[in-house]
């Protein structure tokens, strides 16, 4: 350990080991194909038992370690005792031995605001669920379920587990956990990987890749898609697009170098769908905005939901900025 850790670089690698058990509590309760789907707002925007667990899981671990920070998950649950099990009491110690950047050493508790979605991509979750169990059901030989398998597997890289640290308002650290990651390996593999970044020092877990110069790739909603969200992805002329759950997915397409920008113009979008994949992004030189270029604050008492949409990219923001129709902007409602 270095020294005696800053207290940020602490709460990261704390959030760095819950996110790992997140991931894990994620992956049982999909294995016992018992999800317990509650609708919140409708079909598009459910709540499972995995959302719950690793909620409860990820806020009772942090808030004991750290008790002066303020925790905002996105499901609203009733306050009860949790089972000393769901506690994680690690931390990743590659991350306690990096140097605190200057101007984040003095930050005390108070001063700091964790946004978390302990799983983002809940509609892809459920749908994988589906297929795999009636892979499990129909257990003779059948042309459509080799297919069916593929499609669920598939669907499960959309699921992240988000957790965003911000100060002063402004995204400084994030970690994204994908609990399914190396599905493709099969049965014996170990699955999961963990990825995070801190403003000034950089992103870790993954490899930095780019889309070549001269393509555009845009990714996009797979499930709230709208006239206006269309009119905006094609204004951007992509040479390409892709259609994908969860926003913590579509940062991870874009630093891994499958896509160019995340265009999401309308509302639907929350402060802990973006904290955490904002932070990432920005520690590798990228940037998250509204369509309107605009940043968002993070601070304990902003609005939930970014209203004017989400247009995040590596690189060239002030491009895809400047291709977004008015029309598009009369729509929304900057922040």
């Amino acid at each position: 350990m270095s020294g005696n850790p800053a207290l940020v670089m602490r709460l990261v690698a704390s959030a760095y080991s819950v996110a790992e058990k997140a991931g894990a509590i994620v992956r049982k309760v999909l294995h016992s194909g018992e999800l317990g789907i509650v609708e919140k707002t409708g079909a598009n925007d459910l709540q499972t038992l995995a959302d719950r667990l690793a909620q409860k899981s990820i806020c009772a671990s942090l808030s004991r370690r750290f008790p002066k920070i303020t925790i905002i998950g996105e499901e609203d649950l009733p306050s009860e005792e949790v089972q000393e099990d769901m506690i994680e009491k690690g931390q990743a110690e590659e991350i306690l031995q990096k140097s605190c950047p200057e101007e984040y050493r003095a930050i005390k508790e108070e001063e700091l605001v964790v946004w978390v979605d302990p799983l983002d991509g809940t509609k892809e979750y459920t749908e994988a669920s589906r297929y795999l169990h009636l892979q499990a059901v129909v257990q003779k030989p059948h042309k459509g379920l080799d297919k069916t398998h593929g499609t669920a597997l598939w669907l499960l890289d959309n699921v992240t587990v988000l957790i965003g640290i911000a100060y002063g308002g402004r995204a400084i650290a994030g970690v994204i956990n994908q609990p399914f990651y190396n599905y493709q390996l099969g049965a014996e593999a170990a699955l999961g990987r963990t990825m995070w970044g801190m403003l000034g020092l950089g992103a870790f877990g993954f490899q930095l890749q780019e889309v070549p110069a001269d393509r555009r790739v845009v990714t996009t909603t797979r499930s709230h898609s709208n006239k206006t969200v269309t009119d905006c992805v094609n204004a951007m002329e992509p040479h390409e697009v892709i259609r994908v759950g969860g926003a913590g997915n579509k940062i991870i397409q874009l630093i891994e170098g499958k896509a160019s920008a995340y265009v999401f113009a309308s509302p639907g979008c929350k402060k802990w769908d973006t904290c955490a994949p904002e932070a990432v992004l920005h520690a590798v030189g990228g940037k998250l905005t509204d369509m309107f270029g605009n940043p968002y604050g993070y601070n304990a008492d902003v609005k939930h939901m970014n209203s004017a949409g989400v247009l995040a990219t590596l690189r060239n923001h002030d491009y895809y900025v400047s291709r977004v129709p008015q029309s598009v902007l009369q729509a929304l409602k900057s922040e």
